[in-house]
């Protein structure tokens, strides 16, 4: 029989993993997995049980969260040489990585896709020494994802980013970064922000990324040049639709490798999925088909 080990956030969907658990395991152990799993306490922890799974030779790992959870644990997975099988049951703020995929927002029903054993396999991106499989970005705007308290996420769901965004906007600044690829420099002015994406869903908007494959190899770059208030919400509004990669204050490309630098080392830190990842310099490469994921 094959072993599969649920990591998954106590806290996430309002608790509804905990509350659905016994669900969850008998649709895995009917699906032929001895299935074990381990309740999240902190930050870090995902990273450390999903290692651990490698070392002890799960066949599957599930992880059942937001787009935190999966980032941990795919930080705890990427760099063996080995690599279990990647289930995900969405249950976070935003589920970005799912709605790329496709899976349903029912924990029955994205059980049930493990449980039928089609995967995909997907690109992962590297930056640093760190690893993302959504979204990496540096700038004024990305830093609001993790300034949202993780109890005002658990009450009021994706709306706590929005409240924050609206709350930063006035203060918002430019900040002169480099931005190089394989073929020269591409940007070194002040930009508002930089997004280095693997899938086309980023922050809840499914067109930000309109022309990202999760299995082509390559990384999709968004930069937004420096703009005032009115500009900038001109241009989120085009998102909506994924007609901003047309706007002058845009930068769209892809690429397989990006260096990034701050003048003057001034500190831009890096988001990673939704997480703190450091900060700039940076060096980011697209890891192709690294990892394969259970999908409808």
């Amino acid at each position: 029989m094959k072993r599969a080990r649920l990591i998954y956030n106590p806290t996430s969907g309002r608790e509804a993993v905990r509350r659905q658990l016994p669900d969850i395991l008998d649709i895995l152990e009917g699906a032929g997995y001895e299935t074990s799993c381990h309740a999240t306490t902190g930050e870090g922890d995902a990273t450390r049980e999903a290692a651990l799974a490698v070392e002890r030779d799960f066949d599957l790992i599930v992880v059942a969260g937001g787009d935190g959870t999966i980032y941990e644990v795919i930080n705890g997975i990427a760099e063996k040489k080995n690599r279990p099988e990647l289930g995900i049951i969405p249950c976070g703020t935003t589920n970005d990585l799912a709605r790329a995929l496709g899976l349903p927002k029912s924990i029955t029903k994205a059980c049930q896709i493990i449980a039928a054993g089609r995967t995909r396999p997907i690109d992962v991106g590297k930056i640093n020494n760190r690893y993302f499989i959504n979204i990496a970005g540096g700038g004024t705007l990305t830093e609001l994802t993790y300034e949202v308290p993780s109890k005002l996420k658990t009450i009021i769901g994706h709306m706590a980013y929005y409240i924050k965004g609206i709350e930063k906007l006035p203060s918002i600044s430019p900040t002169h970064i480099r931005i190089e690829t394989r073929d020269g420099v591409i940007v070194d002015e002040e930009i508002m922000l930089f997004l280095i994406s693997n899938s086309n869903s980023v922050g809840g908007f499914e067109k930000l990324a309109p022309h990202a494959n999760l299995g082509d190899g390559k990384l999709d770059c968004l930069v937004l040049k420096k703009t005032n208030l009115a500009e900038l919400l001109r241009i989120v509004s085009m998102a909506l639709k994924g007609d901003h990669i047309k706007d002058p204050h845009v930068i769209y490309f892809q690429t397989d490798y990006i260096k990034a630098t701050a003048k003057d080392n001034h500190q831009v830190l890096i988001n990673l999925d939704g997480e703190l990842g450091g900060q700039l310099p940076c060096e980011c490469y697209a890891l192709g088909r690294h990892l394969n994921i259970f999908v409808p």
